[in-house]
């Protein structure tokens, strides 16, 4: 999300290493009023300035950010920003089926077109607002940070999505919000109180009735797509995505709004894609899928993971933090429909129940943040 001061963009755990997400710490969130500069009416570029709130603008100087002045803004359609949210989820649920469907191609190269399509569609943005592509200098190395921890998260849900069923791998990264909390508490020293701990335990329980593990549900374990090595190896892959996704939020945090969000993206996109390819020729597994059908699929991998970005980029835009978390779970509605539908897999009920503990902590969390961020809001206007 692109706020005014070029500020950073905060995002709430979505699937498949997905962003921007939807934190649930953020003071100010995408519907908080920022200051942009304009000239006043009748005054010259170089005399004085006036300050103008404006909630849809990138930072930068009328005419390009807001109307002219005098002009009546236009209101937003009510609802627009939550249907946005869901839009973008199920771009990003077909995006994740696509991926459950494509045949031989690796997760890791998967990851490396999605970079390429996230590289094509931040360079205009670099250019435009002249960034540069490195960014401040006391920054670089968070920037770095965010990147990898980024880019592994993208590729360890794109390789759980491959081995255990759809929805299970969905669920799990819908606790990305407690983890943030909780990581946030660790390294940022905010307030982590008893209903974040509960939040918590409600988000463990859910990815213990996904993963099911047979020293607690005994050893004929059903409703496993596969192996269940594979769905073991797959719910792990999943965790550590989500764990790794709370820590880029962390980090964005405490970069703050002193870098652009498309540096942000750049830098995500440009790691990843050097460690994609850096991993596909050590592990020898590069190659372009035998089936014109797969190709396409790919193309199409990349092209709705964009468009899903976009959209809940304009949904933040528009639209309070705490209202896109809570739409955001329909993420995982769209899972359980796309897999019933088109992989004749139906979800067994602990998949069920652990879906309404992830879902019950993660709206939770953001619903706390969210009145958080009201009362605070209020506070400043006293």
């Amino acid at each position: 999300m692109v706020l005014c001061q070029g500020g950073e963009g905060d995002a709430a755990p979505a699937a498949g290493g997905q962003e921007p997400e939807v934190p649930p710490g953020r003071e100010d969130g995408p519907g908080a009023v920022q200051p942009c500069v304009f000239p006043a009416p009748g005054v010259e570029a170089a005399g004085t300035e006036e300050r103008r709130a404006c909630g849809c603008c990138s930072g930068m100087s009328w005419p390009f950010c807001c109307e002219a002045p005098g002009t009546k803004k236009r209101a937003t359609c009510p609802g627009l920003g939550l249907f946005y949210t869901i839009l973008s989820a199920f771009l990003f649920s077909v995006a994740s089926l696509l991926l459950k469907i494509i045949e031989d191609v690796h997760a890791v190269e998967v990851s490396a077109f999605r970079c390429v399509f996230q590289m094509a569609f931040v360079l205009p943005g670099l250019i435009y607002y002249k960034t540069g592509f490195l960014g401040p200098k006391g920054k670089r190395i968070f920037l770095f940070f965010r990147g990898a921890l980024g880019s592994t998260a993208m590729v360890l849900l794109y390789y759980a999505y491959q081995v255990m069923p759809l929805a299970d791998a969905t669920v799990i990264t819908f606790t990305s919000p407690v983890f943030t909390s909780l990581l946030a508490w660790i390294f940022l020293k905010e307030k982590y109180s008893l209903w974040d701990l509960l939040f918590t335990l409600f988000a463990v329980t859910g990815v213990i009735l996904i993963a099911r593990p047979p020293f607690l549900f005994g050893s004929r374990v059903s409703g496993i797509e596969g192996s269940y090595s594979d769905h073991l190896k797959g719910t792990i892959a999943a965790i550590a995505s989500t764990l790794s996704a709370a820590s880029t939020l962390v980090i964005l945090r405490k970069v703050g709004k002193s870098v652009h969000y498309f540096l942000s993206i750049w830098y995500y996109a440009v790691i990843g894609l050097i460690g994609c390819v850096i991993t596909l020729f050590v592990l020898n597994v590069w190659r372009l899928p035998h089936c014109g059908r797969d190709r396409v699929f790919l193309v199409l991998i990349g092209l709705l993971g964009l468009g899903g970005q976009i959209f809940l980029t304009k949904a933040l835009q528009i639209e309070k933090a705490g209202p896109v978390s809570i739409m955001r779970t329909m993420d995982v509605v769209f899972a359980f429909i796309l897999q019933a539908l088109f992989l004749n897999q139906l979800p067994t009920w602990w998949t069920v129940g652990g879906a309404l503990c992830v879902i019950a902590s993660s709206s939770g969390t953001a619903i706390r943040k969210w009145r958080h961020s009201v009362k605070k809001a209020k506070q400043r206007e006293i």
